[in-house]
């Protein structure tokens, strides 16, 4: 897919991450002559690398200690509703383990009785509160991610940031865009419709 940089250096097709296909330029910075085939050019007023991830929305995390059972942090998992665990020691985080950590584990027949901290993945990439959207959005794009922890200098989780959270916040910025964007906006019909 093709990029343009933005006033600030960020690629423009905003977030293929989150499976957005429109792509989006700023018009005071590409003016929709100079646009590629397939870039909509609208005007909005949007901070990704100013406004800091605590504008999208962070969730409250759902944490368990290392020495959890896998099938304990799933149940808790699913009591909290969400898809990620961070597994935390005192209030330091040195893990997360997520929906697809447990489908590879069923997969291949594990045990869901051992200790949790022996499927997490250890030191993961995380967020401070402080950190832009920008950085996020490169962050999840760049690791194949739909959830980052955030955490304070210390590295207590403060909660975490979802790739919904981000859409959300997206949606706020340019709701005209996303609300009318066909499911497959440069989709071509093979053959033609109707009579």
């Amino acid at each position: 897919m093709p990029t343009r940089r933005g006033a600030r250096g960020f690629a423009v097709p905003l977030v293929a991450v989150m499976g957005l296909t429109a792509a989006v330029a700023l018009r005071r910075q590409l003016p929709a002559a100079r646009l590629a085939p397939g870039f909509v050019a609208v005007d909005f007023q949007l901070h990704l690398e100013t406004e800091t991830v605590e504008h999208c929305y962070p969730a409250k995390a759902c944490c368990a200690s290392p020495d959890d059972s896998i099938r304990s942090v799933l149940r808790n998992m699913r009591q909290a509703r969400t898809g990620a665990a961070m597994i935390c020691e005192g209030e330091r985080l040195v893990g997360i383990f997520t929906e697809r950590d447990a489908l590879r584990l069923l997969s291949d027949g594990s045990s869901l009785d051992r200790a949790v901290s022996t499927a997490m993945v250890r030191d993961p990439v995380t967020l401070r509160i402080n950190d832009t959207v920008g950085h996020a959005i490169a962050l999840m794009s760049a690791g194949g991610f739909r959830r980052l922890p955030i955490v304070d200098k210390e590295g207590k989780v403060l909660g975490i940031l979802k790739v919904s959270g981000i859409m959300h916040y997206l949606v706020e910025h340019f709701p005209k865009v996303v609300y009318t964007l066909p499911p497959s906006p440069h989709h071509k019909l093979a053959t033609r419709e109707g009579a």
